[in-house]
């Protein structure tokens, strides 16, 4: 019987691709959105993976909407927290608006996902927690002090979490990446891009979400179950830990 993944921020970008490469794995994929319904609409009718609409950063939207996908598919076996926003602003111009936003979405958004799961990969002794991060919670970033911080404290979730599931067959690691060519980054002016970014990368080029998903597939895999509590990252050598 196919295992249930459940992928947050699921239908676009870098989720779309975790989502799609999991049912080309065999898994039985739900992908979950915040907000755009004809993006969502449009991800199901391309690739046949249901989608779920509910905000991360609320508690009680959550353990309702995992109640609809477990009806639907069943247990959730393995979760990729990937949804994340951002509120940009230099740390003097920051509001507690743009710093509650970012830090309830991106980083109590891992408990709230988490924590309703929890106690049945516990009960069945099994399951794959995948937190996407970002490079940016690992060296940090100018104007993005509240991104950063959630991202990092991504980090410490995920080592802290690990060492609670290892002995109940639950893996918990994290994703680092780094520029990725979603279609937000796509959107930065061409100059930017090839002037300011990619000469910062040492491979000379954008990731691509297809080789961010490739890691969360192995990471949800039975071969990596010795694999526990790690980051993973996956930026061009930009930044190496």
């Amino acid at each position: 019987m196919s295992r249930v993944a459940l992928v947050t921020g699921g239908s676009r970008g870098i989720g779309a691709a975790i989502s799609i490469a999991l049912k080309a794995a065999g898994y039985k994929v739900a992908a979950n959105y915040a907000g755009n319904d004809e993006k969502a609409q449009a991800f199901t009718e391309a690739t046949g993976i249901p989608t779920y609409k509910w905000d991360v950063s609320d508690y009680a939207e959550c353990t309702k909407g995992i109640s609809r996908v477990v009806d639907d598919l069943g247990p959730v076996e393995v979760l990729v927290n990937n949804a994340g926003i951002t509120r940009d602003a230099m740390f003097h111009k920051m509001t507690p608006e743009n710093w509650n936003a970012v830090i309830d979405t991106n980083l109590s958004g891992l408990f709230n996902m988490t924590h309703p799961i929890w106690t049945g990969m516990r009960d069945r002794n099994f399951g794959r927690v995948i937190n996407i991060s970002s490079i940016n919670g690992q060296k940090g970033q100018m104007g993005q002090v509240n991104y950063s911080a959630a991202k990092a404290g991504d980090l410490g979730f995920t080592k802290a979490l690990a060492q609670e599931g290892a002995a109940k067959g639950i893996t918990v690691n994290a994703i680092c990446p780094g520029y990725i060519g979603t279609e937000m980054v796509r959107a930065i002016p061409e100059k930017v891009l090839t002037e300011r970014i990619i000469p910062q990368i040492p491979v000379g080029r954008l990731g691509e979400p297809e080789e961010i998903a490739r890691i969360a597939v192995f990471l949800a895999s039975d071969d990596a179950g010795f694999i526990t509590g790690s980051t993973i990252s996956a930026n061009g050598g930009q930044f190496v830990v």
